[in-house]
């Protein structure tokens, strides 16, 4: 498990970008942690690496919102970002079709309260949990399996 610690909402956004270097496709990353930890802050790094435009909202209502990458040098084609907060269990999203994201080689799967789903996540995933650190825009991410 590797920790990181952010002092800056930039920071967490910048950590994003970082990770999403390092996706190949295929990928699962599993976001834990309290409301206004960075979890949104940090997808909207990764998107913004992989050259998604749009504006990076949380589909808290939605519960997916599927972005296509049109960067031809990337073979990672789909960002699906899923909210997981006011779910119960897993089978809520397996309803929706999010199965059918799953490791796919040129979709990465990016889930927002991930431990609100765990029963329906693989083993193989990237697993970060975000905390509030001691200063205000402080934060603490560990790290799971990490492609760092």
């Amino acid at each position: 498990m590797k920790q990181i610690i952010t002092k800056t909402e930039k920071q967490t956004f910048n950590l994003g970008k970082k990770m999403a270097k390092k996706l190949k496709g295929g990928e699962i990353v599993a976001l834990v942690g309290e409301l206004g930890t960075g979890k949104t802050v940090f997808i909207k790094g990764l998107a913004a690496e992989l050259g998604i435009k749009k504006h990076i909202t949380s589909p808290t209502f939605v519960l997916l919102k599927n972005y296509r990458i049109k960067n031809q040098k990337s073979k990672i084609k789909n960002l699906c970002h899923i909210d997981a907060y006011r779910l119960t269990d897993g089978q809520q999203l397996v309803d929706i079709g999010v199965l059918d994201y799953f490791n796919q080689p040129n979709t990465v799967c990016v889930i927002e309260w991930a431990d609100r789903v765990k029963s329906i996540l693989p083993k193989k995933r990237i697993d970060i949990s975000f905390k509030h650190g001691k200063r205000e825009n402080e934060r603490i991410l560990k790290i799971s399996n990490s492609p760092f």
